[in-house]
C-alpha cells in the first residue's frame, strides 16, 4: 500500500531538475565584482572535537550557524533534516519529543528503553543516550552540527549512522536580555527569553526560558474518558536552562549548566488507514490529524541535567578538558495502538531513564602533528513497564480483560580509551586517523506474563483506577553481558591548493549489545552492531564565492540486531518479540552541498543526497531450527533514495535596518515506514518554506514572518500496522490481527504553518 498526496508541480520540477544536474560550470564563474567584494566566510566546527574550519576536516560535515537558524526560522532540530542530505529527524510515533533519527540510512526504529540509538546526540558534547526528550527546541544555539557515517573514534559506541551537536554561546561582554514572541498558526504563542548578566569582568551568570504552545492540528473525535482534552498533535512545553560561566584566568574557563524541560502536549494520535472491524465508531476520519482512543490523552516527557565543564589551555600546545554530566528523565505515556473508542490494543507506558557521563580530554598541537585523546566513562539505567491492553480479546475469551504486562531495567557501564590526530607530511600531504577502545557491561532483568484483567502501570492512570500491588508476572530474564570494541578511523588528505582539499577515509563504528526487554524467555543477549564505512570526498572553494563540498560513500552493516513483533497464531495475545543478530544491510551513496554568493544581496544554497540502501542478508530459524532466508520480507526505513534542497537568502539594506527574505524547497523521494514486512510507502513530496526577516540598525528589534510547508503537503513520519494475512473479503483487505481488529495507523508531519515572532534586545 501506498499513500501519497504528492502533486508534482512545474516548481517542483524545476527544483529537481536545478538541484539534480547543479549547472557548476555556470555557478563557477568568478565574478568578484557583481559581489562587490563580498566573500565566503570561513565556518569553524568542532566536528573532531577540537575548533578547525570546516573545510580541513576530512569527513562530511553541515554546520548551521545561529544567523542562519534565525533567518530561516528553524524551530527544532527536526527542521535540520532539510539542510543535511541523506537525514531523517522525525518526531516518534504517539509523542511530540521523542526523536528518530537516521543518517545514511543508519538508525534506530524503536525507542523502548534498552534499545541502542544509532544516530549520536549531543548538547555541548554531552551525550544524549536516550530518545525521549530528544526532540530539542532551538534556544541559545551557536551551531548545529551534522556529522555523516560511523564516528567511532571520537565520539564512541551508538553514532553508526553518525553524530547531530548542539552547541551553546558561551558568554561575553555587557549584560544582555533578548525576548522574543512569537504567534501563528493553530494558536501558536511562544515565548522565549535568553540572558546573561555579568556578576564581575570574569564571572557570568546567563539563562535561557522557554514557553511554547500550540492548539492541535486535529482532535480525538471519541473518547472513553470524558473531560480529557480532546487536542491532537498540540503543544504544550516549558524549558530552562541556567548558566554560571568562570574564567579565573585568560587560561582557565568553567561552566556549571543547568536544565530542565518539561512536555506536556497531549499524547499524539495516529489515523486509522482502514475502518475498524470490531467497531462502527472508528471509521477513517476526514482528516489525518485525527484520531479516536480509549486511553487518556494526557502525555508528560520531563528531562533534566546537569554538567560541568573545565577548560584549562596549559600552554600553546596544550589545552585539557574535563565533561562532567548527570541527566535524567521520566515520561508516562499513553499509545493506543487501534485508536478506536474500546480497548482492542492499548498501551499505558512509562519511561525512566538516568545517566552519568564523566570525560577528559587532551587537545596537543604541534608544528606538524597535532591528536586529541582521552578516557570515557559512561554509567546508565534505563527502566520502563508496560500493559499491553487486549482488553475486547480477553471478552472474547470469557475473562474481564486481557493484559500483557512487560517491565524491566536495564544497566549499563561503558569505559573507553581514544585518540585521534593528524601528522602532516608536507604542506600538501597529511594522514589522520585514530582508535578507540571500548568496554560494556550490561545487565537485564525483565519481567513478562499475562493477566486476565485489564491493568494500568499505576494507581490514578485513569479515574478511580487503583494498581494491586502485586500482579504476580514472573521474571523471565536476569543476565547481564560484556562486550568490548576496537573502532578505528584512518584518512588520507591532499590540500591541492588553498582553496581544495581531497581525502579518502576508512571508519568503523558499532551500536552497543543489548537484551530484549519485550523477553518472553531467558533468550541471551544481541550483540553489537558493526559499521565499516569508506569515504571518498573533495571540499573546495572554486571561486571566493562559490563552495563545493562532496563525499561518495560505501558502508557495510553487519550484526543488525533483528528486533519485530510477529504474531502467533496459536496465541493471539503473545507479543513475541524476536532478537538477534541476524540482519546484514549495506549502502552507497554520493553528497554535494553548495553555497553560492551571487551578488552582493543574493547567495544560493542547495544539497543532494543520494543513495542506495538494502538489506543484503537476513534469516531466522523454523520450529525445527533450520535456517529461513527472510531477505525479502526486510527494508531499509526512513531511508529517501533522493533528498534534495536548494534555498536562497537576499538581503535588502535600507536607511536604518535590513531585510533579508528568505526561502527553500526541500524534496525527499519514497521512503519506508517499517523494517519488517513493510506495508505502506510515503511518496516523494516536497516542502516549500519562505520568510523574510527585518532587523533595527542598532541590532536591538527583529521582526520575523515565516511560511512552512506552503503547499500544504500531507506526509506520514511514522505508523503502527498489526495485521494478518491478506484477505480479499476484509474491507481493509487483510485479516485480523494482533487484538483481533485491522490496525493500521499513520502519523504525520506538520501541515502549512505561518508564524510572525517579534524580539527585542535590551
Amino acid at each position: 500500500m501506498k499513500h501519497s498526496r504528492f502533486r508534482h508541480t512545474a516548481l517542483a520540477a524545476a527544483v529537481s531538475a536545478t538541484v539534480g544536474g547543479f549547472a557548476l560550470p555556470a555557478l563557477a564563474q568568478d565574478d568578484t565584482e557583481r559581489t562587490e567584494g563580498r566573500v565566503l566566510e570561513s565556518i569553524q566546527v568542532t566536528a573532531r572535537r577540537t575548533v578547525e574550519d570546516m573545510q580541513q576536516v576530512p569527513l562530511a560535515v553541515t554546520s548551521l550557524g545561529s544567523l542562519e537558524i534565525e533567518t530561516r526560522g528553524l524551530d527544532t532540530v527536526l527542521e535540520v533534516q532539510q539542510f543535511s542530505p541523506n537525514t531523517t529527524l522525525q518526531e516518534s510515533r504517539a509523542t511530540n519529543s521523542t526523536l528518530t533519527a537516521f543518517i545514511r540510512g543508519v538508525g534506530q526504529e524503536d525507542p523502548l528503553w534498552g534499545y541502542e540509538s544509532g544516530v549520536g546526540i549531543y548538547i555541548d558534547d554531552v551525550y544524549i543516550a536516550r530518545p525521549q526528550g530528544a526532540v530539542l527546541d532551538i534556544l541559545n544555539v551557536e551551531r548545529l552540527e551534522v556529522l555523516r557515517g560511523p564516528q567511532g573514534t571520537l565520539y564512541g559506541k551508538n553514532t553508526v549512522g553518525g553524530a547531530l551537536k548542539y552547541v551553546t554561546r558561551r558568554m561575553e561582554g555587557a549584560a544582555e536580555l533578548d525576548t522574543r514572541v512569537t504567534l501563528g498558526s493553530y494558536g501558536q504563542q511562544d515565548l522565549k527569553l535568553v540572558g546573561q548578566f555579568p556578576v564581575t569582568d570574569n564571572f557570568y551568570l546567563g539563562f535561557g526560558y522557554a514557553n511554547l504552545n500550540r492548539d492541535g492540528y486535529g482532535e480525538f473525535l471519541v473518547s472513553d474518558l470524558p473531560g480529557q482534552d480532546r487536542e491532537n498533535y498540540n503543544k504544550d512545553l516549558q524549558a530552562y536552562r541556567l548558566t554560571a560561566e568562570y574564567r579565573p584566568t585568560d587560561d582557565i574557563f568553567i561552566q556549571l549548566g543547568f536544565d530542565r524541560t518539561d512536555d506536556k502536549s497531549n499524547s499524539k494520535g495516529g489515523y486509522r488507514l482502514v475502518p475498524s472491524l470490531l467497531t462502527d465508531e472508528a471509521p477513517v476520519p476526514d482528516s489525518i490529524y485525527d484520531s479516536y482512543t480509549s486511553l487518556p490523552t494526557e502525555n508528560r516527557v520531563e528531562t533534566e541535567g546537569v554538567n560541568l565543564t573545565i577548560e584549562w589551555n596549559v600552554n600553546e600546545r596544550t589545552t585539557l578538558k574535563s565533561i562532567t554530566a548527570h541527566r535524567e528523565n521520566y515520561s508516562p505515556v499513553n499509545i493506543d495502538f487501534d485508536n478506536t473508542p474500546l480497548r482492542i490494543f492499548d498501551v499505558p507506558a512509562i519511561y525512566e531513564d538516568e545517566w552519568f557521563t564523566q570525560e577528559f580530554q587532551m587537545d596537543y598541537r604541534a608544528d606538524d602533528w597535532n591528536v586529541v585523546s582521552g578516557i570515557y566513562y559512561f554509567d546508565s539505567e534505563s527502566c520502563g513497564i508496560f500493559d499491553a491492553i487486549l482488553e475486547e480479546l480477553g471478552q472474547m475469551l470469557g475473562a474481564p480483560g486481557l493484559t500483557r504486562e512487560v517491565s524491566g531495567c536495564s544497566e549499563g557501564q561503558s569505559t573507553a580509551v581514544y585518540a585521534d590526530g593528524t601528522y602532516r607530511f608536507t604542506d600538501q600531504w597529511s594522514v589522520s586517523g585514530g582508535l578507540r577502545y571500548t568496554r560494556d557491561e550490561k545487565s537485564s532483568l525483565v519481567r513478562n506474563g499475562l493477566i486476565f484483567d485489564t491493568v494500568y502501570p499505576e494507581s490514578g492512570w485513569i479515574p478511580g483506577y487503583v494498581r494491586s500491588p502485586e500482579t504476580g508476572v514472573p521474571v523471565v530474564l536476569d543476565d547481564s553481558e560484556t562486550w568490548s570494541k576496537l573502532t578505528p578511523r584512518i584518512s588520507v588528505e591532499y590540500q591541492a591548493t588553498d582553496e581544495t582539499m581531497f581525502y579518502a577515509s576508512y571508519s568503523e563504528g558499532f551500536k552497543s549489545g543489548t537484551f530484549n526487554p519485550r523477553a518472553e524467555t531467558a533468550e541471551p543477549a544481541a550483540d553489537p552492531e558493526d559499521v565499516q564505512s569508506y569515504e571518498v570526498g573533495v571540499k573546495t572553494d572554486i571561486t571566493p564565492t562559490l563552495r563545493v563540498n562532496a563525499a561518495a560513500f560505501m558502508l557495510d552493516h553487519k550484526n543488525r540486531q533483528y528486533i519485530s513483533v510477529i504474531p502467533d497464531p496459536d496465541d493471539s495475545a503473545a507479543l513475541n518479540q524476536r532478537l538477534g543478530n541476524v540482519g546484514q544491510s549495506d549502502a552507497t551513496g554520493l553528497e554535494v552541498e553548495f553555497t553560492w554568493i551571487a551578488s552582493q544581496n543574493l547567495s544560493v544554497f542547495g544539497n543532494l543526497g543520494l543513495i542506495d540502501a538494502s538489506f543484503s542478508n537476513v534469516f531466522t530459524f523454523d520450529e525445527n531450527m533450520e535456517r529461513v532466508d527472510i531477505t525479502d520480507n526486510f527494508a531499509i526505513t526512513n531511508t529517501p533514495k533522493r533528498t534534495m534542497n536548494v534555498g536562497f537568502s537576499y538581503d535588502v539594506p535600507l536607511a536604518a535596518s535590513d531585510v533579508i527574505f528568505t526561502g527553500n524547497y526541500n524534496y525527499r523521494s519514497s521512503y519506508n515506514l517499517t523494517e519488517l514486512n513493510n506495508i505502506l510507502v510515503q511518496d516523494g513530496y516536497g516542502l516549500l518554506n519562505l520568510g523574510v526577516s527585518w532587523r533595527s540598525a542598532d541590532g536591538k528589534w527583529s521582526l520575523g514572518v515565516h511560511g512552512k510547508n506552503l503547499t500544504d503537503e500531507e506526509f506520514l513520519v511514522g505508523n503502527y500496522a498489526f495485521l494478518g494475512d491478506p484477505d480479499p473479503s476484509s474491507p481493509s483487505g487483510f485479516a485480523p490481527g494482533l487484538g483481533g481488529d485491522t490496525t493500521l495507523i499513520g502519523y504525520y508531519g506538520a501541515p502549512r504553518t505561518v508564524s510572525a515572532t517579534l524580539g527585542y534586545r535590551f
